[in-house]
């Protein structure tokens, strides 16, 4: 893996594909790292140049004890401005889509395409913080604090802002089996101007349930 400094966090990424296709940045769920993408990967470097992410507090990126939504956020930024990328596609899973669509939102600029996989809606959820499971920790749990309380009590502003986002959007849905309300998620592809909604019922881990049937939704959405 790679690494690169940014906003004091020295963030850990890998790359694939060829250097002269279009990037693409990958960003995990919470609690997960780069390697959650390890079954739709190959499929993506064919077409993009990927760059895939573990972000702050997990996998090999630094563990600082700061978190929050809007720190990844900004991570994000300062990641494609030290590696030159003035625009890119950006694929994220609930956690990182939830980044993703508020990078969207202060940068649309910076977006060409968007793909949210079954991401929270920037809406109150209510739901009670998990213990903390036994055994070593594959990232720092912190961040469940530093983002659940975020994630229970939004800032209002987020669901406002998403009309900025001004990136093709497509949003793909996990279906009833999924802890995420679809009839929230539903909205946030509405909300989003140029948003389009696709349910494929695998639950929560489309892309690692499901990966053939979810690149042949985001092929058939990207296709020309």
């Amino acid at each position: 893996m790679e690494d690169v400094t940014v906003n004091g966090v020295r963030l850990a990424y890998r790359v694939a594909g060829e250097p002269q296709n279009p990037p693409l940045l990958l960003l995990h769920a919470l609690g997960e790292n780069s390697t959650s993408w390890d079954g739709i990967e190959p499929t993506l470097a064919e077409r993009y140049r990927v760059y895939n992410v573990d972000l702050r507090g997990h996998g090999a990126s630094d563990w600082p004890g700061e978190y929050s939504f809007a720190l990844m956020r900004d991570d994000i930024l300062g990641l494609l401005d030290a590696l030159g990328i003035k625009r890119t596609t950006i694929l994220g899973h609930s956690l990182g889509g939830m980044v993703a669509y508020l990078f969207a939102e202060e940068h649309p600029d910076r977006v060409e395409r968007l793909i949210l996989e079954d991401p929270p809606a920037p809406v109150p959820a209510n739901r009670e913080f998990p213990a903390r499971p036994e055994g070593p920790a594959t990232f720092d749990w912190a961040v469940v604090n530093g983002v659940f309380a975020q994630r229970n009590n939004p800032d209002p502003a987020w669901w406002e802002r998403l009309t900025r986002i001004t990136a093709p959007t497509l949003v793909i849905a996990g279906g009833p089996t999924s802890h995420i309300p679809q009839d929230r998620l539903a909205e946030l592809a509405e909300r989003i101007p140029r948003g389009e909604l696709v349910t494929i019922p695998a639950g929560h881990e489309i892309h690692v349930n499901r990966p053939v049937e979810f690149l042949a939704a985001y092929t058939n959405w990207a296709a020309p």
